[in-house]
């Protein structure tokens, strides 16, 4: 079963450009990048994120994305399915 989730990135300031384009590139042994975005309000890139489960996703997360530099914060979104 794919776990997927929304990584919600804060950025230094002048940094979101760079952090995207990193994570875009990142290669990570347990984890897939699907998308990546820009944006604007309290966050400043969102990706997304896919794994064969949780742990995976935590490790990408914790070894990959939070790694990259210009990363000040993360928060991540876990997608469910209801019903």
């Amino acid at each position: 079963m794919t776990v997927r989730g929304y990584v919600l990135i804060e950025a230094e300031v002048g940094k979101a450009k760079t952090v995207g384009e990193t994570v875009q590139q990142m290669a990570h042994h347990d984890a897939r990048v699907v998308a990546v975005d820009t944006v604007t309000g309290p966050f400043d890139v969102i990706v997304r994120l896919e794994a064969d489960d949780l742990d995976k996703l935590g490790n990408a997360i914790t070894d990959g994305i939070q790694r990259v530099e210009g990363v000040q914060r993360t928060t991540t979104c876990l997608a469910v399915k209801l019903g």
